[in-house]
């Protein structure tokens, strides 16, 4: 009887150990996670792109301290956090996700002080709207892959949209894009004449 109880726990524990490994994984990958240093454009392309699937996978982001919000705005989701950040000197418990843009929700009406503070042109600023913003990064890189010749684009901006009266949006943008190609040579025209 003790002897089959034994194997009951050894194979429970067998069961359990995978589940238990998984739930650890996460913990580890929280260390490298560095929202500020993300938001304030302190880090590349490859480690925003390491964000994308946590934020795809609710529980991945909920394990993360990152718990997502109703959507009220279609184009960005938006995630409270576990605790506090402080991103351009400001705290925040709020992000929101855009496509490659990676900002944090600040509680200020006014987006020109942070905007002049941060050196950014303003794009924008118009019927309640504002939108500034600089490259910071503009470099080439080569895909490790593929060996496909790229750009690697980072971009500081600040701004307000409709669906969040009174909050400013700041962040970071990170994308890599394919390099312009050269327009080709003209083809000679033939020439015409009599013959």
């Amino acid at each position: 009887m003790a002897a089959l109880r034994l194997r009951k726990s050894t194979v429970s524990l067998r069961c359990c150990l995978p589940l238990l490994c998984a739930l650890a994984a996460p913990a580890a990958f929280a260390t490298s996670l560095d929202l500020p240093a993300l938001i304030e454009c302190r880090q590349g392309v490859a480690e925003q792109a390491a964000l994308a699937p946590l934020l795809a996978d609710p529980l991945k982001a909920v394990a993360q301290g990152l718990q997502p919000l109703p959507q009220g705005n279609q184009f960005m989701s938006e995630f409270r956090l576990a605790g506090p950040i402080t991103v351009f000197g400001q705290q925040t418990e709020r992000v929101a996700v855009a496509g490659t843009s990676i900002m944090a929700v600040l509680d200020q009406a006014d987006p020109r002080p942070l905007a002049k503070r941060l050196e950014l042109e303003t794009g924008y600023d118009q019927d309640g709207k504002f939108m500034a913003g600089r490259e910071l990064v503009s470099r080439d890189v080569t895909d490790p892959k593929t060996g496909e010749a790229q750009i690697e684009s980072i971009i500081l901006s600040v701004s307000t949209v409709a669906s969040h009266p009174g909050k400013t949006l700041a962040g970071c943008t990170y994308s890599l894009d394919l390099p312009e190609e050269e327009p080709a040579p003209a083809a000679p025209t033939p020439a015409t004449g009599s013959h």
